[in-house]
């Protein structure tokens, strides 16, 4: 390796500014025509259920929010697979805003830089931003989406300095120079590093990230859900890591694959002014999703039943396996109507 090489793939940069162009730039792996859903397999993949939970989840926010009428936000939208599915089933379903009697009324939003795609349901609108500060009455919903928002890294030297990582297009990495100012102040608080060979994702950008979604609420919820750890569990080697085709890969900013890290889901919390942190499993419990089986009994009176409630039973399995879905971290933050 040497480092007098030209030519774009051969550049050295920061894994945040490198990550950006391999999943947003031009040709970037967030732009193919498949979208995620070609490449890994998510909760929003897994069946009508999750939908159906946010939906109750929305319903939820319409009855805190008194009113019949209300906004989801879905940030990270992929291809608009979630909102889609959420509003098939709030169109299934009567009487979702208890408070007023009357069925729900969903305002969607999807939040992509991808563009839209072709058929989808015209209510959706597509939009490259989040939505202005203080403007949204209902829930702003983020599967998935900030361990996709680019971060630097950061690794501790033989000398015990943490430095920063500078990568090539083709997965080849160098220490650079030591982490300074804002960076350093966030690892000291959030992620400490001892070790010769420790490293660390410098979360800060996926702070201002969730805080900018949190504030664009003038009342309702904020919900990220993630692969997260928290400061008293944080891996001593990071989890930056690629995907592509339904397998972990190395993550080669090239491009072909994803490029993602577990969030700091703490961080982010503190960032958004003080969250509750629970798993998908115990988020999806509270919402009605249980991996229980049907009686047996059924089988007999109602043959068909059986069948639709075991498959049921065993997409929520999945959705709140331990060891897999089950262990996402959901971050809420409440904003309640102003007063006065």
């Amino acid at each position: 390796m040497t480092d007098d090489v030209t030519g774009e793939t051969c550049q050295w940069q920061g894994w945040r500014e490198a990550t950006e162009r391999a999943l947003y730039g031009p040709g970037g792996f967030y732009r193919r025509p498949e979208g995620p859903a070609g490449h890994f397999r998510t909760s929003v993949h897994a069946g009508p259920l999750f939908a159906g939970a946010v939906a109750r989840l929305l319903g939820e926010v319409a009855e805190e929010l008194g009113t019949a009428e209300v906004a989801l936000v879905d940030v990270g939208a992929g291809r608009g697979e979630l909102l889609t599915a959420v509003l098939a089933a709030t169109a299934a379903t009567t009487g979702m805003a208890a408070s007023t009697g009357t069925d729900l009324v969903v305002r969607a939003y999807a939040v992509e830089r991808a563009a839209r795609p072709a058929g989808l349901d015209p209510r959706i609108v597509w939009t490259d931003r989040l939505p202005e500060p203080r403007s949204v009455r209902g829930l702003v919903f983020a599967n998935e989406w900030l361990d996709n928002v680019p971060v630097d890294v950061a690794e501790v030297d033989a000398a015990g300095v943490a430095r920063y990582v500078e990568v090539r297009a083709d997965g080849t990495e160098r220490l650079a120079a030591p982490v300074s100012g804002a960076d350093a102040e966030w690892l000291a608080r959030w992620w400490p590093l001892r070790e010769p060979g420790a490293r660390a994702e410098i979360g800060r950008p996926r702070d201002a990230a969730w805080a900018a979604a949190v504030g664009s609420l003038a009342a309702g919820r904020a919900v990220a859900v993630d692969y997260a750890h928290v400061r008293e569990s944080r891996p001593l080697f990071g989890t930056l890591t690629g995907f592509r085709a339904g397998r972990e890969v190395p993550p080669v900013p090239d491009g072909s694959c994803d490029v993602t890290a577990h969030v700091a889901a703490d961080a982010c919390g503190a960032a958004g002014g003080g969250a509750e942190l629970v798993t998908q499993r115990e988020a999806l419990h509270r919402l009605g999703v249980s991996g229980g089986r049907p009686p047996l009994s059924l089988a007999t009176t109602d043959p068909a039943g059986y069948v639709r409630a075991l498959a049921s039973a065993g997409e929520a399995a999945e959705l709140t396996a331990r060891g897999g879905l089950g262990d996402f971290l959901w971050l809420t933050q409440r904003v309640p109507p102003a007063t006065g």
